[in-house]
Formats: C-alpha cells, sequence, structure tokens
C-alpha cells in the first residue's frame, strides 16, 4: 500500500438531507416554514458519477438544499445524465406532509433558469401546471419561487421539467420545497442563530507558523502543547517536499506579557522519517500520539494508523492500529482520524466501497483483542455524496467537528458541527456550519480543542503568512462542547507513598457500567482521564497484590471545566491490614445494602476465593444520630447483611468475623449528612492468610 499524506487543500462543493418540515433562516431573520422533498417518485436520468456512490443521483434533490445560497456544481444535487441535452428532463418527488401549498421552492445551483416547467400533482394524481415558459430564462438567483394565487391543490408530488439544451452547460436541482406561507421563502446556511458576528481569529505567530504550510493543529487536553505537521520547510527530516511532525509549548508571560507559544520543534525520529509523518491525535495522558501510516521495520511506511507512547527514553517506535478490513478502499487511499477520549473508539475520514462519494466519517471501536473492528458509517445526517474530512470528536466525547463539502456553505470546505445523540454512533443532530467569521471561501479544517474548552485551533490559508497557517480562537457557548473534568494524579502504595503503575476504571456511580480506562505512566504511577461533568462517578484502582481501591467523585453540581488532583492509595493484600468499602453504604437508620454495594463486596468475594486460607473481621459502623443501643443494633445488622452476602457466594461461615461499633469510632464530623455519610460504613481487617 501506498503511504498518505495529509490532505492539505480539497476542491469539493454540496450535500443534501431528506427530511420532513424544516425551517430556513439567513442573517438572522425569523424563519420561516419550508416542507423539502422527501422521497423520490420518478426521473428522466442521472448524471454517471466517476465512482461509487450517491453523487448527482436524483434523491440529492431531497432534503434541504445543500449547496444553495451559494453556486456551483455538485455532487450532492440532482444532474441530467447529459448536461447539453436536446430533449426535456425531468424529477418528480413527494412531500410527507400533503399540504395546500401557496408557494413552492426550486433551488438550481448552476445555470439557474433552465427550469421550464413545474407542475402540482394532486392527492387523486391529477396534474396541474403552475408554472410554464417557452424557452429557458437565465437567471442570476438560484431559487425560483413560484407563487401560488389560492390554495385549490392539496400538493401531494412536484414535477420539475428543465431544458438543458437551452443554457448551456450542467444544469442541476439542489432542492424542491413547499410551503403555506405566501412570503418568498429564503434559503439560508444552518448556522447557530446564537453565532457572534465579532469572532476573531488569531494567527499564532512566527513561532508557529512559518512561509511553508502549517496544518492538523493537535492540542494536547490540558492545552499546554500543540502539536500539528509542517510542510515545505528544509528543517524536516525527509526534505522540503515531505511533512513532518513539529510541536510548541504555552510558556507563561515573563515581565508581565502574556503567555505565549514557544518556538516550533522537529519531534524527530521515531515520529519523523524521511516520508510523509502526520499526528491525529492525542490522548488524554498527553502522552500517547497517534499517527498516520504504518511504520514499517525498514523504515519504510504504509497506509494506516500507528500510535506511540512517550517515556523517558522519549516517544517509542509507532505500533500499527490493526483495523478490521480498513483497506476496502477506492484508488483515493487518503486518511485522516481522531480517537475518541476514552480511547475506544476511532473516527476516521475515509473513502470505501460503501461511501456515499468522496470520503465519508465512520467508526471503528475498540474489541477486546485491542484491535479495532472494521469502521461503520456516522450516517447520512453527518456524510454526503461530497467529502467529509479531518474529523475532531471534543473531549465530552459528543460534540463531533468536521470539515464538509457537502453540507451548505461558504467555501470549497466549512467546517460544522455535530452531537451524537445517544449512546450509538449512527444518531447525530444537524450539522451546523461554524459561520463566516470562522468559514473562508477557501478550505477550513483541522479544529482541534482542549479539554477546558476555552479555545480552538485550526488550520486556514484565508490571513496566513504564506501557506495555510494555524489560528486559534475563543469559542463561543453554541458551539461549545459540553464541560469535563481532567482528573489526574499517581496510584500510591498506602504505607510506602511509592507509586504503583495500576489500572484506573471509572464508572457511574451506583451503575455497573465502565464509563473509561485511565492510561497510566509506569514510570511514575501518574494517571489521566477526562470525565463530563454534572455526574457522579466511582473512580477505582486495581493492581494484583492488592486490594482495590475506590474513591467517588462528585462532579454532579459543576457546570464548567474543572482540573482535579486526586491521589488514590492501595492497600496491600497481607495479614493486619485494614480496608474501607466505600462502596457499601447504607441510609441513615437502615442495613438494606444500597446499590451499587454488590461490586465491592464482590471485590472480597473474589480476595477471599484467590487467598483460600484467608480469614477477615468485618466491623460496622453508624453515624451518632439516635440512640446508643438502636445505633449499636443497626451496626450489628449491617455486618451481618454483608457477611450473609458473602456467605450465601459459598465462602465459609467460619472465614468471616463480625463486630459492631456503633457510633463509637467516626472518621468524619457529625455535623453535616454529607460527612456522617462517612460514618455510616463497612471496613474489613485481613486476621491471617
Amino acid at each position: 500500500m501506498p503511504t498518505q499524506r495529509l490532505l492539505l487543500c480539497f476542491c469539493f462543493l454540496g450535500l443534501a438531507l431528506t427530511g420532513f418540515a424544516q425551517r430556513t433562516d439567513r442573517d438572522g431573520r425569523p424563519p420561516r416554514t419550508v416542507q423539502w422533498a422527501g422521497r423520490v417518485v420518478g426521473v428522466s436520468s442521472e448524471k454517471k458519477a466517476e465512482s461509487t456512490g450517491d453523487q448527482y443521483k436524483a434523491l440529492q434533490a431531497l432534503g434541504r438544499p445543500s449547496k444553495v445560497p451559494e453556486m456551483g456544481q455538485s455532487a450532492c444535487a440532482w444532474a441530467p445524465a447529459s448536461p447539453d441535452g436536446t430533449t426535456n428532463e425531468w424529477i418528480q418527488v413527494g412531500f410527507v406532509q400533503p399540504m395546500r401549498a401557496r408557494q413552492i421552492i426550486v433551488a438550481e445551483n448552476v445555470n439557474p433558469g433552465a427550469v421550464v416547467r413545474v407542475s402540482i400533482i394532486d392527492e387523486k394524481g391529477g396534474e396541474h401546471t403552475v408554472y410554464q415558459v417557452s424557452e429557458p430564462q437565465a437567471r442570476t438567483n438560484p431559487l425560483l419561487t413560484i407563487l401560488l394565487p389560492d390554495s385549490s391543490f392539496v400538493c401531494h408530488q412536484v414535477r420539475v421539467v428543465i431544458n438543458g439544451a437551452g443554457i448551456r452547460g450542467i444544469n442541476q436541482i439542489d432542492a424542491i420545497g413547499i410551503s403555506e406561507d405566501t412570503k418568498p421563502i429564503e434559503v439560508g446556511i444552518n448556522v447557530s442563530a446564537a453565532t457572534p458576528k465579532d469572532i476573531q481569529k488569531e494567527n499564532l505567530g512566527k513561532t508557529v507558523n512559518s512561509a511553508g504550510q502549517e496544518v492538523a493543529p493537535v492540542i494536547s487536553p490540558d492545552g499546554k502543547t500543540l502539536y500539528f505537521t509542517r510542510n515545505f520547510n528544509k528543517a524536516n527530516i525527509g526534505g522540503a517536499d515531505r511533512q513532518d511532525v513539529w510541536y510548541s509549548t504555552l510558556e507563561s508571560g515573563a515581565n508581565g506579557n502574556p503567555p505565549g507559544w514557544s518556538e516550533a520543534v522537529n519531534i524527530g525520529p521515531p515520529i519523523n522519517t524521511s516520508g510523509d509523518n502526520a499526528i491525529s491525535g492525542m490522548a488524554p495522558d498527553g502522552r500517547t500520539a497517534y499517527l498516520i501510516n504504518i511504520y514499517k521495520p525498514d523504515g519504510g511506511l504504509s497506509f494506516g494508523i500507528s500510535k506511540s507512547i512517550r517515556t523517558k527514553a522519549g516517544w517509542s517506535q509507532p505500533a500499527e492500529c490493526k483495523i478490521v478490513n480498513n483497506y476496502n478502499l477506492h484508488e483515493k487511499n487518503q486518511l485522516e482520524f481522531c480517537v475518541s477520549p476514552d480511547g475506544r473508539a476511532i473516527i476516521l475520514a475515509v473513502q470505501r466501497k460503501d461511501t456515499r462519494g468522496d470520503r465519508d466519517l465512520y467508526v471503528s471501536l475498540e474489541r477486546p483483542d485491542h484491535t479495532w473492528a472494521e469502521p461503520v458509517s456516522l450516517g447520512a445526517v453527518v456524510n454526503t455524496a461530497e467529502s467529509e474530512s479531518s474529523p475532531f470528536l471534543a473531549a465530552d466525547g459528543r460534540t463531533l467537528y468536521f470539515t464538509s463539502a457537502g453540507h451548505s456553505g461558504y467555501g470549497n470546505g466549512d467546517i460544522f458541527v455535530a452531537r451524537r445523540l445517544d449512546e450509538s454512533w449512527g444518531n447525530w443532530s444537524e450539522p451546523e456550519n461554524l459561520g463566516p467569521a470562522i468559514n473562508t471561501a477557501e478550505w477550513d479544517g483541522y479544529f482541534t480543542i482542549p479539554a477546558s474548552g476555552d479555545f480552538a485551533y485550526l488550520s486556514s490559508r484565508a490571513g496566513s503568512m504564506g501557506e495555510d497557517d494555524i489560528f486559534r480562537l475563543k469559542l463561543y457557548p453554541a458551539i461549545k462542547p459540553d464541560p469535563v473534568a481532567i482528573i489526574s494524579g499517581q496510584v500510591l502504595d498506602a504505607k510506602s507513598k511509592k507509586p504503583i503503575a495500576s489500572q484506573i476504571v471509572t464508572n457511574l456511580f451506583n451503575e455497573n457500567k465502565d464509563v473509561t480506562k485511565a492510561d497510566f505512566n509506569p514510570e511514575t504511577g501518574e494517571y489521566k482521564l477526562i470525565l463530563p461533568t454534572q455526574k457522579t462517578y466511582n473512580l477505582t484502582a486495581t493492581k494484583e497484590g492488592y486490594f482495590p481501591t475506590t474513591e467517588t467523585l462528585d462532579l454532579s453540581k459543576d457546570k464548567r471545566f474543572r482540573d482535579i488532583r486526586r491521589n488514590l492509595y492501595l492497600v496491600k493484600i497481607e495479614p493486619g491490614q485494614k480496608f474501607t468499602m466505600r462502596e457499601v453504604l447504607f441510609e441513615q437508620g437502615q442495613f438494606a445494602l444500597q446499590p451499587g454495594a454488590s461490586t465491592e463486596l464482590n471485590r472480597v468475594f473474589d480476595m477471599l476465593t484467590s487467598y483460600p486460607e484467608m480469614a477477615i473481621l468485618v466491623e460496622g459502623h453508624t453515624d451518632n444520630q439516635g440512640d446508643w443501643e438502636p445505633n449499636m443494633k443497626l451496626s450489628e445488622d449491617r455486618v451481618r447483611v454483608v457477611k450473609s452476602y458473602l456467605i450465601d457466594k459459598g465462602i465459609a461461615e467460619t472465614r468471616i468475623q463480625t463486630k459492631a461499633w456503633g457510633p463509637s469510632k467516626p472518621i468524619a464530623s457529625n455535623e453535616t449528612d454529607e460527612r456522617r455519610k462517612l460514618n455510616r460504613r463497612v471496613e474489613f481487617t485481613i486476621l491471617h492468610l
């Protein structure tokens, strides 16, 4: 397989989405309702595309316009087989909700004016001509708006006839709509109504950008290191005509100056070679880089994805991320990708044999053997018959930024945002254009955001120092991802306080489903992970020979980014060690196990199973609310419930002793309920192994 370079510029055009009644607005004007066609009834012919997919087919006339109000040829609009035909061509479409229309809208994205007849088909199949001219009449406005004098007919279908011989060149229909409104509909680009008009893109300056080309920025989750791909630079290892990975760090400003980016440095081998090299993602720990190409033992490169880990000795030799059947490709074997914050999914921009047109966005999920499943399309809401590229999934795991030439925009490729609506990867909100202050008449892309969500970094040629440069802009609320927290710390031996390389797993409080697994640094015991706020989590560290420890992390009231340091302490499994079962909690005055207690009790069971001679002492405690004797009885009931749970799973009764302390041994103040919860606890001590 040949190696791949990052695709540095594109010449792409438009899209159409099938759908129901939609609202159209432009430049802040109040929207009016229009229903775009939802199905194709018939068509005279279709232009044949160069490759398989949906380009130029009649279905491209369905849904809202994908090129208009901009003009130009698009694979996301219907085109007849012959651009300069001598006979009339036609398309007939139907609507999900028939209505007594007062206007019909036909969007012609190239050579407007070729339409010579438009007819309404009623509920009985009767055809009523509402627009007819003897010869095509060239227009500059891409919208043909036909206002009806009354609502005599219920519009079930619309038939549009064009005369391709009348206006030389290709003719296309981008969309067909109907409306009950009597005022002409304006078709606009789908930009969030909350988009400010005064967004300023800031060029990162000479320490990062050069007269050459800087593209594909990847900001580390903590926002302190910027990686990017540089081209046309003599300092590149493979020469000026090859791409290398470079990086710059954010330095605190001296003498009252604001922070700034350091002079960019070539990352060097083994990441950079004599071939084309590029970085496409960074794990939350900031030390795992995902790279384009597979690094072969002989020093060559082939098509695919690799990852490299930074150690004290430097970056490791990049290792392949094996994706099942990732080579089911067209001749254009270009690839861009990003890795989800939890490291369990790769979103790829690639042209496969089942793409709708050029490149589409796919997801590949990690399998238990750490290979990756065959890519699956993100679906028709995101993907178009043109090209989707440069995906970036924000730290919240649900906000996707990508470049598309197939959704209505301002240039050859615009940046859009869409949000994952559930836990699947095929249900997305309708993509929104980031607006004219961000998108230009050129190709724009490679959007990347740190976990804080304060700034975004992107590549653009407009306003650059030469070729493409890297810019940043302050994110506004309408396009921000959901807030997250960076959780970092060390896993330490509880006695020696020395770091331990362990596995960190998080799950939602009172749920037994893993949310994410943290990468850890085996040299320091350091871990780092990213979690969406406004939820409560259990954070569990495990290591063979130690009893797992769990900390509760309450982010339920946090609505902004947080950077939290939390060390975890593991207690070695040996006689005399005492463990607090933090997930075995009780309501005040109750002894029934709370949901989620089974997770930690099962760990005790596993330990007792692994050490068949082990005996333990289970101790129960209460808070100080109420009288002494009832509290003593309550603590007895609590240890009895725990003991019964373990016996029911097969542990011999003789291996479990119990002791009830009531409120006599608090570990926290009893002044608030939050503190009293800590006193309502169960502990166990290893008596012998």
